[in-house]
C-alpha cells in the first residue's frame, strides 16, 4: 500500500450531523450490503448509516436514551447503551454487541425489528449447550458471523462463544475462562485465551483472533484446529515496523480486518495506530505515529485511540478514530 498515495478523510464527526447530541464515539464501522457505511457510537447509544449516494447520516438504531429495551418493536426506537461493533449476515440482517448491556442484538433486514440473540442482560458466565437469550456473557466486544454461526468475543470471561443461528444454542468455541498466555503450536481445545478482543475469518474459515491483554495476533486453523502465532511478542508497546510482525510490540488491538490478498489490518488500541500484517508476515503502519493526535496529513496522521477498521469494496480502510469522535476513511 504505497504511502505516497494515502489520504485520511473524515465520513463523520460532530459536524456532519445535527442527529449527534454529543460528537460521536465512533467504534464499530461496516460497510453494509447496500454499499452504505455503518457505525457504532456509544456516546449517542445509536448506530447510524451513511448513504453513499447522498452522504446524509441518519440514526437507524436506538432512540438516544441508554437502555436495553424495546425487542419486537422497531429498532430505532430500542434502548442501547454502549454498541460495540456490528456485522451483516447474508440475508442483510444486522448484528451489534452491547457491552455494557451484555448482550448481541439483531435488527430484521426486512421489518427493521429488533431482537435480542445472546446474552440475558447480567454479567457472568453460564447457559452453555442451551438457548443463548438465557446465557451470561461478560463485557462481549466484537462479533463475527461464519455462514450460520454467530461468534462473540467475549472479554471478561477470556473465551469466545459461538452461537448456532438456527437453534439459538450457544457454546464455547475457544478458551477455558483462565487469563492465561496462550500456546502457538496447542490444539484450541482446553487452551486459555487471554482477553479476546476481535475476531475475523480468513477464506479458507481459518479465524483470526487478537488479544487485548495479550497484545497479540493469532490465527485458529480450521483444517488442525491449531493455534498458530501471527504477530505480537506479548509485550505492550510499539515498536518493530518493517520486520517479522511476530517480534513487534502491539499495544492492545481492538480491531481486525482483511484484506483482498489476505493482509491483517488492526487497530492498535493504545498505539493509537493502524497497522498491516503483509502475507510475508513483515508488519507496518498505515495511520498514526504512536502519539495521540487530529492530524489527518498522509505523512504524520495522529489517531487517538481506534477501536476498529473495516476494508470497504473500494479497498479503502474505514477506521473509528474513537477518542477523536470521527470516523475516517484511509484511501491508497
Amino acid at each position: 500500500m504505497n504511502s505516497a498515495t494515502r489520504q485520511l478523510t473524515v465520513l463523520a464527526d460532530e459536524s456532519t450531523s445535527p442527529l449527534f447530541a454529543a460528537p460521536p464515539e465512533v467504534f464499530g464501522v461496516v460497510e453494509g450490503p447496500d454499499g452504505a457505511v455503518y457505525f457504532c457510537d456509544v456516546s449517542n447509544h445509536r448506530i447510524f448509516r451513511i448513504d453513499p449516494t447522498s452522504e446524509a447520516i441518519t440514526a437507524i438504531v436506538g432512540s438516544g436514551e441508554p437502555g436495553n429495551a424495546g425487542d419486537g418493536d422497531p429498532a430505532d426506537a430500542a434502548l442501547v447503551t454502549q454498541p460495540y461493533e456490528l456485522r451483516f449476515d447474508q440475508a442483510g440482517n444486522l448484528f451489534f454487541v452491547d457491552m455494557q448491556a451484555q448482550v448481541v442484538r439483531r435488527v430484521d433486514h426486512e421489518t427493521r425489528l429488533i431482537a435480542t440473540v445472546a446474552g440475558d442482560g447480567s454479567e457472568g458466565f453460564g447457559g452453555d449447550e442451551g438457548a443463548a437469550t438465557r446465557a451470561q456473557l461478560a463485557k462481549p466486544h466484537s462479533i463475527e458471523l461464519s455462514g450460520d454461526t454467530l461468534y462473540i468475543a467475549d472479554i471478561a470471561n477470556h473465551r469466545v462463544r459461538a452461537v448456532d443461528l438456527p437453534t439459538g444454542v450457544i457454546r464455547t468455541f475457544a478458551g477455558t475462562g483462565e487469563q492465561a498466555a496462550l500456546t502457538s503450536g496447542t490444539k484450541l481445545i482446553d487452551t486459555p485465551v487471554n482477553g479476546p478482543r476481535a475476531v475475523a475469518f480468513e477464506s479458507d474459515g481459518s479465524m483470526i483472533l487478537g488479544l487485548r491483554e495479550g497484545n497479540a495476533i493469532y490465527r485458529v486453523n480450521k483444517a488442525t484446529e491449531e493455534i498458530e502465532h501471527v504477530a505480537g511478542n506479548g509485550e505492550f508497546g510499539y515498536a518493530g515496523d518493517g520486520g517479522n510482525a511476530k517480534d513487534a510490540q502491539l499495544a492492545g488491538p481492538k480491531g481486525i480486518a482483511l484484506t483482498p490478498d489476505g493482509s491483517i489490518v488492526i487497530a492498535d488500541t493504545e498505539s493509537h495506530t493502524v497497522r498491516i500484517i503483509a502475507a510475508d508476515g513483515t508488519i507496518e503502519t498505515l495511520a498514526g505515529n504512536g502519539e495521540p493526535g487530529t492530524s489527518l496529513d498522509p505523512q504524520s496522521a495522529c489517531l487517538n485511540r481506534p477501536h476498529d477498521v473495516f476494508v470497504d469494496s473500494a479497498g479503502a480502510i474505514l477506521i473509528g478514530d474513537s477518542d477523536n469522535r470521527r470516523l475516517l476513511r484511509l484511501s491508497f
